[in-house]
C-alpha cells in the first residue's frame, strides 16, 4: 500500500453544511484552485455522487480522470481512481469530526501515485499542496456562505 498524506482543518460551521459543499460537485471549479472542470456522471439512490470526472491542473500533475464516491453516513466521503491518464492512483477521503459549538475538523487524507517516474518527495509535497489548498478553499467557501 502507497503511503499516504494527511492534514485536518477547523471549520466555522457544522458538518452537514461542510458535507454539502464537499458533495456539490459542480461548484468545485469555484473554490478549488485545481479542479477546472467537474461532472457528475451517475449518482446513488439518495441522490449523491457516485462517479465523477474531474480535470485536475495541480502544477505538476494535469489529469482528467473519473473518480468513484462511496458515503459512509453523514461524515466520511471516500473515493478511488476509476481511470485516468496520467494517474495509476488517486484514493482519499473527507472525514468530518462534530466539534461541537458549529465547528467541524475535517480530516482529507489522500493518496497519489503517478505513471511517469516521479520522486516520492516530490509525490508527497504534490499531495500536501493540493490537500492545503483544498482545505483552505473548503473552509473559506463553507465560512463565506449565508448562515455560516
Amino acid at each position: 500500500m502507497a503511503e499516504h498524506t494527511s492534514s485536518s482543518i477547523t471549520i466555522d460551521a457544522p458538518p452537514a453544511e461542510v458535507m454539502a459543499v464537499i458533495a456539490d460537485f459542480a461548484r468545485y471549479p469555484e473554490w478549488t484552485g485545481e479542479v477546472k472542470e467537474a461532472d457528475v456522471l451517475a449518482t446513488d439512490d439518495q441522490g449523491r455522487a457516485e462517479q465523477v470526472r474531474l480535470v485536475l491542473d495541480a502544477g505538476a500533475i494535469k489529469d482528467d480522470h473519473t473518480l468513484a464516491y462511496t458515503w459512509h453516513g453523514a461524515d466520511q466521503v471516500r473515493w478511488t481512481l476509476v481511470k485516468s491518464q496520467m494517474l495509476r492512483e488517486l484514493d482519499g477521503s473527507y472525514t468530518l469530526a462534530d466539534l461541537g459549538e458549529g465547528r467541524t475538523e475535517v480530516t482529507y487524507q489522500l493518496t497519489v501515485d503517478v505513471k511517469i517516474p516521479m520522486l516520492g518527495m516530490i509525490k508527497r509535497k504534490a499531495e500536501k499542496v493540493i490537500i492545503d489548498r483544498a482545505l483552505a478553499g473548503l473552509k473559506k467557501r463553507v465560512e463565506s456562505q449565508p448562515g455560516a
